[in-house]
This record gives C-alpha cells, structure tokens and sequence, in this order.
C-alpha cells in the first residue's frame, strides 16, 4: 500500500512552496518584468530616467537588416548544431548499448564534454580549430586558404556548431542510452532469433521506443541552442567575421553592452523569449503527434 505523508495544517505546505516561488519570482518573473517595461521605454544609457515609447523599439529593431540576418544565423545554428549533437550521440549510445569492447570506458568519458563550461570550452577548441596550428593547419597546408574562421563565416559558423555539438554529444548521450537500456532484452532476442539484423531491429523495435527520449531531447537542445551559444560566440569568433555568427543572444549583449541601447537589447530579449515559446509549441503540436508512448 502506498504510503503518503499528510501535515496537519497547511500552512506547512506553504511555507515549503515559500522558497521555491521567491526563486522563481526573483530570477525570472522580476527579470522578465523588467526587460518588458524597458523594451517599452528608452532607457538612459548612464541612467537619468526612460522616456515611454510603446512598440518602438520592436519596430526599429524589425526594420534592421542586421537584426534579420542574426535570426537566419540563430536558425541555421540551432538546427545543424541540434541535429550533428543529436545523430553523434545516437550512434555513440547504440553502439554503446550493445556492449562492444571497452564500452564501460566510452559510457564514462562521453559524459565528460557537458561538464565544461561554455567558455573554457570554446577556448579549447579554438586553438584545436585555429588555421595557423593545429589539424586545421596542416589542412591549409595541403589546400592553402581551405580553412579561415576569421575571415570565412561559413568556416566560423562551422567552427562553433562544432564546439557546441561537442558539449552536448554528452548530454544527449546520457538520455540517448537509458532509453536503449529501458527497451526490454527479450525483445531484442526475440528479434534476433527471427533473423532481423542490426539494423532492422533498431528501425522496427529500438527507434519507435526511444521516440519521446528524441522528441525531449529535440526540444531541450533547440532551446538550449538558443542560450547557450553565447559563451561559445564570445570566445571563439565575437559575432565575426562580418556579422556571420552574431547569434540572436551574442546581439543582445553586444548592443546592450557594448552599444549601451539598454532598451534595444530588452526588445530583442523579448523577441528572442517569444521565438523559443513558438518554436515549443511547434515541436509540442506537430512533432510529438509521431512520438510512441510506451
């Protein structure tokens, strides 16, 4: 029989909830707040006061061809980087799961790369990625001019899907081989000894079983995609060369920052909040109707 755990008054639930909602009030109802009412105004930069301007700031920001090439830029990463993190952990955990030689090594090294924090990371790999040293370096050497992040932005687009894919090769990994592990063995078995191959038996048995693990996955890493890129644009390439890989959260810092157009930056943090919301809903309406729920 299951037992539950009742308190006699209930204000002692409350006041466990207490902590919790000051948490949430404090670090994300305030903030969301707060950049609301500054996209609304104009704020100082060195303070002084607003001046209320309704929808202008989203109107001046819209009109900006700059702002509308760094959306195309946010897209194109989010969905290279979520799809190679994604396809690199699924190989990795079947082959994983079916316990190959030194695969207790592999399940404990792959979960290293989440554990690094964007920046350090980012550092790492732009030496690893540096065309004056390195592997890349002795690829121009072979094909003079092949590989520039500082001047090619396709090449530093690349540079930090693969940084980012990196990181989160692990994570996936994680949740990639629970799920292979969760799918009973009999069925496995019973499929091998109908003759299926490998193959087979992971399109007819293990993909569809591990469908709402992708389908959790796919949201988590688009939105994370969003978010946490900005350490990797920061260290790496600046948002360069020539706006390539000035993501929609590297813009909001640079303009907030660096131009000091506080209520600019809030604008976009709205629009970029509003993007991420559209897209949820998306992958909750249409792609999760082709999800098998066990």
């Amino acid at each position: 029989m299951e037992k539950r755990v009742t308190f006699g008054s209930w204000t002692i639930g409350i006041l466990f909830a207490v902590p919790q909602l000051l948490l949430i009030f404090t670090f994300f109802y305030w903030p969301a707040g707060q950049a609301v009412y500054w996209s609304l105004t104009l704020q100082q930069p060195w303070g002084g006061g607003n001046i209320w301007v309704g929808l202008d700031n989203f109107r001046s920001i819209l009109a900006n061809a700059d702002y509308w090439n760094s959306i195309t830029a946010s897209l194109v990463f989010a969905g290279i980087s979520t799809g190679l993190a994604m396809f690199v952990a699924l190989v990795l955990a079947a082959l994983t799961d079916r316990q190959l030689a030194g695969s207790w090594l592999y399940r404990v090294v792959l979960i290293w790369p989440y554990g690094i924090a964007a920046p350090a990371l980012a550092l790492a790999f732009r030496f690893i990625l540096a065309p004056e040293a390195g592997f890349m370096a002795v690829v121009n050497q072979v094909w003079p001019g092949f590989w520039d992040p500082g001047l090619d932005g396709a090449d530093a687009m690349a540079s930090i899907i693969i940084a980012f894919s990196w990181k989160y090769v692990g994570y996936n990994f994680i949740f990639f081989l629970a799920a292979f592990q969760a799918i009973p063995r009999s069925l496995i078995e019973a499929a091998a000894m109908d003759g299926s191959g490998v193959m087979r038996r992971f399109w007819d048995i293990q993909f569809p079983l591990i469908t709402p693990t992708i389908f959790f996955l796919l949201v988590i890493n688009i939105t994370e995609s969003f978010q946490d890129s900005f350490g990797i644009v920061d260290i790496m390439t600046s948002g360069g060369p020539a706006n390539a890989t000035n993501l929609m959260v590297y813009k909001i810092y640079s303009d907030g920052f660096k131009g000091l157009d506080y209520s600019g930056a809030a604008a976009q943090s709205i629009i970029l909040m509003l993007l991420i919301i559209v897209l949820t809903i998306f992958q909750f309406r249409f792609i999760e109707r082709r999800v098998h729920y066990r």
